[in-house]
């Protein structure tokens, strides 16, 4: 039987099973505390260290750990891969900005939306990460940092349709905007996600008012479906439908992404079909610059072609910009690290690409 893992646990929850293990509730406060500072149970020097000894022999803090750390040489990007208990890895990356340093974090090991140009998938889907896996993730990851900073900014973009794991997401957002842990503004996450209409519909009553980012990549059915299995199963129509229902619940605007692909979406009328679309509806149109996957046969577009759709969309009066691109030299598209982590087999990796400060030394 494995261990309780206390960061997947609210104080309440901890406190409930602080109270079966004989100890006093208010512990709870304080290792819910400890837990969302990064602390391992030795380091929680306010607890009598028979308590610490008991937690470490009864539960788990964080579940996971950092098998290998790939930085770019060409901007201040971290792509990290991380190890699960159960042997499954997952990735996240850290990504400095003017304004700050942004996380993205993967909410499920591997994808089963098949999305033709997405390494994620490739593999199918492993299982889903719980929240307390996710929390893991934040912590280890501002841990990478200078001890005056962490993560500001959360999306959740890495590998994993993040509505296919509903119900872990939406406890790992109350989790990390928690008051009393990491307290991270929910205005400050974003989340994307290839189009499960019903979800988008259920998360607009959940009170959480992060970002939707929505996983467009087409100014119609016949070219989403090419790229992406889950338009057959809720159209275009359906999908707008459900972003103008969230807006409407929330004041929040859609953010639309949109993969340029050459010579699949990124021609002048498809701009102009995604404008009609889009028209009147509180959005922005996020492009962004394909990331090589050599397992797909997809190639993403030139700076000038980027530049050209942009310019089209904003003299049609759609909100847009193109997302710098970030971590193409470190496998940076979702799932790319994991997939090549998984083809040279765990001890080959360990051997062959990582130093003994478990730098990627390729």
């Amino acid at each position: 039987m494995s261990k309780p893992v206390l960061l997947q646990m609210f104080p309440e929850e901890l406190a409930q099973w602080f109270k079966e293990q004989g100890q006093p509730a208010f512990r709870a406060k304080q290792v819910f505390g400890w837990l969302h500072k990064g602390a391992g149970f030795d380091q929680m020097s306010n607890l009598p260290l028979a308590l610490r000894e008991q937690m470490a022999e009864q539960a788990a803090a964080n579940p996971i750990d950092i098998i290998s750390r790939h930085r770019s040489q060409k901007e201040d990007t971290v792509k990290l891969l991380f190890s699960l208990a159960d042997g499954h890895c997952v990735e996240g990356v850290l990504m400095r900005y003017r304004y700050g340093v942004t996380l993205c974090l993967s909410t499920q090991v591997g994808c089963r939306m098949g999305c033709s140009f997405c390494a994620s998938t490739l593999e199918g889907l492993a299982r889903n990460l719980t929240a307390g896996e996710m929390m893991g993730m934040v912590l280890l990851a501002n841990g990478e940092l200078p001890a005056d900073e962490r993560a500001h900014n959360i999306v959740l973009m890495g590998s994993g349709e993040p509505f296919d794991n509903y119900d872990e997401v939406v406890r790992f957002l109350r989790l990390v905007s928690h008051p009393e842990g990491l307290n991270i503004g929910l205005r400050h996450i974003s989340l994307s996600t290839c189009g499960l209409t019903e979800q988008i519909r259920r998360f607009a009553m959940e009170g959480l008012p992060v970002t939707l980012s929505v996983s467009l990549h087409a100014p119609d059915d016949q070219i989403r479906a090419q790229m992406m299995p889950v338009a057959r199963a809720w159209p275009m129509d359906a999908l707008l439908d459900a972003c103008r229902y969230y807006i409407a619940q929330t004041g929040r605007r859609v953010v639309f992404e949109y993969a340029l692909v050459d010579g699949v979406n990124n021609q002048s009328e498809h701009a102009r079909a995604l404008a009609a679309r889009l028209r009147g509806m509180q959005c922005h149109v996020n492009l962004i610059p394909l990331n090589h996957v050599p397992e797909r046969q997809l190639r993403g577009v030139t700076r000038t072609q980027a530049d050209a759709f942009l310019k089209e969309l904003e003299t049609l009066h759609i909100s847009a910009t193109l997302r710098r691109e970030m971590g193409d030299d470190i496998a940076g598209a979702c799932g790319q690290l994991r997939r090549r982590h998984l083809k040279k087999g765990a001890d080959a990796s360990l051997a062959v690409a990582l130093d003994s400060t478990g730098e990627d030394t390729v």
